[in-house]
């Protein structure tokens, strides 16, 4: 019932009471207070949801549709120190042969990182999560550059087919740069570059997020880069990657499926 209508009534039963108007005038204001409760009922969508009107036209007001999100967060606590994780597979691009990734103890946390100094030039190791499928998705991880002396850089690679064919966004401490890259039959092409301060042996997250062919990396949270790129159409893989001769160390990998 409408707030006119209960108005109206109240107002009826003050009358009647008071016997200030007639039996027809009664039925009269029933009729009235009847119509107006029923228009205003009538406002209202067959699923229940509200409308509201505005300048005589009706407006629905739909609610709000859940998105379907599906996040995996992927930590180290759990696994072996010294060993490389159970359910990840370990490879690289360029020249030399495979790093060593392990996981390594970070005061009271377990992390992994990339151990290897042995590989430098054109080298980059990469390590995957195995059962990882995504196209559309968001990534988190925290990152720490500890030691290089020809590189420090790391961060996510995504819609991975193979060590050759990916993409992979990075922060370097020794350039002072943030760069999203493709990597097609082994070759690398910078898409995108940022320079600001990054410090070495602090702990700072990198975020991308891809969407259709659109690319946005952040870093602690500001975005630095965007882009567009259609190499990579397909979903693929997730995991980390670093340069010749990087000791990196990673923890707590969000994956966010946009789908």
């Amino acid at each position: 019932m409408s707030l006119y209508a209960f108005y109206g009534l109240e107002i009826l039963k003050q009358l009647i009471l008071k016997n200030h108007i007639m039996k027809k005038q009664i039925i009269f204001a029933i009729a009235i207070s009847m119509m107006i409760a029923c228009t205003n009922s009538s406002s209202a969508d067959g699923n229940g949801k509200s409308v509201n009107t505005d300048n005589g036209k009706t407006v629905s007001t739909p609610e709000p549709q859940e998105q379907n999100l599906s996040e995996t967060l992927i930590g180290f606590d759990d696994s072996k120190t010294g060993e490389m994780p159970v359910g990840w597979s370990n490879g690289y691009t360029g020249k030399g042969g495979l790093g060593k990734w392990e996981i390594v103890e970070d005061k009271d946390n377990k992390v992994l990182a990339q151990v290897s100094q042995k590989n430098g030039g054109y080298h980059f190791d990469v390590i995957v999560k195995d059962e990882t499928d995504y196209k559309d998705l968001e990534i988190e991880v925290d990152f720490k550059g500890v030691k290089g002396e020809e590189d420090q850089g790391g961060g996510p690679v995504w819609r991975y087919r193979d060590a050759d064919n990916y993409y992979v966004a990075r922060a370097n401490p020794l350039e002072d740069n943030y760069r999203v890259y493709k990597v097609v039959d082994g070759n690398r092409k910078q898409l995108a570059s940022a320079r600001f301060d990054i410090p070495t042996g602090e702990w700072h997250k990198i975020k991308i997020r891809m969407i259709g062919n659109h690319i946005e990396c952040f870093y602690d949270g500001k975005k630095f880069l965007d882009v567009k790129d259609d190499t990579f159409k397909d979903s693929g893989k997730v995991g980390l990657w670093i340069k010749a001769d990087a000791v990196t160390w990673f923890d707590d990998l969000k994956i966010v499926d946009l789908k």
